[in-house]
């Protein structure tokens, strides 16, 4: 399991856009060709190490709460496993306290090393504590 907790210098109404508008998603995350958040709602895209295999990510919306929390399934195509990554925001103050969490990675083959926890917890910290913040400091710059 990985599990992230973040406070992010930005109302908690411009992270829940970050992490479900796509067009916002397309600048930290992954360029999603749609996402809609809405419970059945399915997604896909191809991410992998730039100089490795790219994997077909087929990702389905279980659980939305508006402004607080978006669940999705995350498995990949052709590989056995299913795990699920869950958003949570909670309003601090002027700012928003971002709890990740990814469960299930043990269900991925234990002999395709692309799925080991490591690898997970490299991309999440890079995607949250890099990617995301960088992101919504420059939108924060420019919109507020």
């Amino acid at each position: 399991m990985v599990q992230l907790e973040k406070i992010v210098q930005a109302p908690i109404h411009l992270v829940w856009k970050a992490i479900t508008d796509k067009n916002e998603m397309k600048q930290w995350y992954f360029d999603l060709a749609e996402f809609i958040p809405q419970v059945g709602f399915e997604f896909k895209f191809k991410g992998g190490h730039e100089d490795g295999v790219q994997y077909l990510h087929v990702c389905e919306i279980t659980e939305v709460i508006i402004g607080k929390k978006l669940t999705y399934s995350w498995r990949y195509d052709g590989y056995e496993g299913i795990s699920y990554v869950s958003f949570e925001l909670f309003e601090e103050g002027a700012n928003t306290k971002l709890k990740l969490t990814h469960t299930g990675l043990e269900t991925f083959p234990a002999t395709n090393k692309d799925f080991a926890e490591e690898n997970f917890v490299a991309g999440w910290n890079h995607f949250i504590n890099i990617s995301l913040i960088e992101f919504l400091n420059k939108k924060e710059n420019v919109t507020e």
